[in-house]
This record gives structure tokens, sequence and C-alpha cells, in this order.
């Protein structure tokens, strides 16, 4: 297992600009060229992304609507169907060698799901699975989404977990395909409003959670040079 797992930070950034990332860190950590697992954090503009699973019904709008209202749209290699990112959510991307860690998929959003549960614990947030459906949940309600791809055991893409996220985003499309699903999130479950202050709270203990959840000795922040990230 790697010991240390490399933290990559981005701000806000654009969907298809860190897709293309996560492509090309993937690609070096299969070569051997990238000698560590990293999370890339990130919060992305308004996107729907359409997962290799998604059905029609699920976009009862059609892209180009999407699109004028200011969504992007983007079809992408993930498992799953269609999600909403938007401001105020805190998305991950685990580009993980699960060969140092365990060749099994299940195991993997699994762990995923036991990370975001104890993160969310930490924050006072009582969450759990939801059996047959992959994601966390709480009092019925979805907080977090999770959609994953892994090339010669590489992982990439990952989860979503709503912080402050203004939740009429997932009114556009029936998130993840589940009809009836009402989604939450951080500040709406604990009725906090100081945006900033719950952001990092939130980020810290979703970053001690993976860690402690997939046996990390260290997590330390990536230097550019390791992660290859674009500037600005």
């Amino acid at each position: 297992m790697s010991a240390r797992l490399g933290l990559v930070d981005l701000g806000r950034r654009p969907y298809a600009e860190v897709l293309e990332l996560q492509r090309s860190l993937c690609r070096r950590r299969m070569a051997g060229e990238l000698r560590q697992d990293l999370l890339i954090l990130v919060e992305h503009d308004p996107v729907v992304t359409l997962g290799r699973g998604t059905r029609p019904s699920s976009l009862p709008r059609a892209p180009a609507e999407l699109e004028r209202l200011g969504v992007q749209v983007a079809e992408v290699e993930r498992g799953g169907d269609v999600t909403y990112h938007g401001p105020g959510q805190l998305v991950g991307y685990p580009i993980l060698d699960l060969r140092e860690h365990r060749e099994d998929l299940h195991w993997y959003l699994r762990q995923l799901e036991a990370a975001l549960i104890a993160a969310l614990g930490a924050l006072g947030i009582a969450a759990g699975r939801n059996p047959g459906l992959t994601g966390v949940w709480t009092a019925g309600r979805k907080i977090a989404s999770i959609g994953i791809h892994v090339k010669q055991w590489v992982t990439f893409h990952g989860f979503a977990l709503n912080v402050s996220t203004d939740l009429s985003g997932f009114d556009l499309i029936v998130p993840c395909g589940i009809e009836g699903v009402v989604m939450t999130g951080v500040a709406a479950e604990l009725g906090r409003r100081d945006a900033d202050a719950l952001w990092e709270d939130t980020r810290g203990a979703v970053i001690e959670a993976f860690g402690a959840t997939f046996g990390y000795a260290e997590v330390a922040a990536a230097i550019p040079s390791e992660a290859a990230i674009p500037s600005g």
C-alpha cells in the first residue's frame, strides 16, 4: 500500500479541465511515472455529467436547453447515471493504484462510502448506505454521490459531497436515475449558514477520514511537479 497520499486542492475549476487532468494523472500512475496516490479536491461551475449508465429518462431536459441555462453537459466514462456538480459541492477525485490496496472495485466503492460516512459523522451528521444503491444518505436523503472509473487498477472520477450547494440544480435531472430521490447537503442538515467556515470544516473532515479509511501513514500537499497541476 502507498504510505503517502498526495493532496491536490484545485479550488474552483471548470469540469473539462479537471477531467483532462485526471486522465493524464491516471496514465502517469499506470506508467509508474507518478509514484504516489493522489486525492484531487475541487469545486466546479454548474455541470451535468452523464455516466455510462445514463438513461434517457434521467435527463428530462435536452443538453442544449441545459447549456442555455448556463449548465454544461459532459458525457464521461465513469459508471453510474446522471449527476449534477455546482458551487458549494466538494468533489473528490482519487487517483489510486488499487494494486497497492485491494484489487476489488466493490471494496473500493464501499471504502469511499465509509470515508464519507466517517467525515459526516465528525461533522455531526448521522449518515449511512442505502442498500442496493451507491452513495451516502442521511435520514432518507442523498447527501453524496459516487461514480468511478478504473484503468489497469488505477482509479479516477470519484465522489461529490453537497456542502452548501444550491440543491435546485438537481431539479434539472433525475439524480443518479433514482425517481423521487431527495437531495440534501451539509449546510441544510446542520442548519449552518457560515459557508466559508463550513467548507473548511467539511474539507478537513473529508481529508482526515479518507486518509484513515484507506490507511495512509501521511497525507500531504502534492507539489506541482508531482501532479502536473495547471496554474490559473
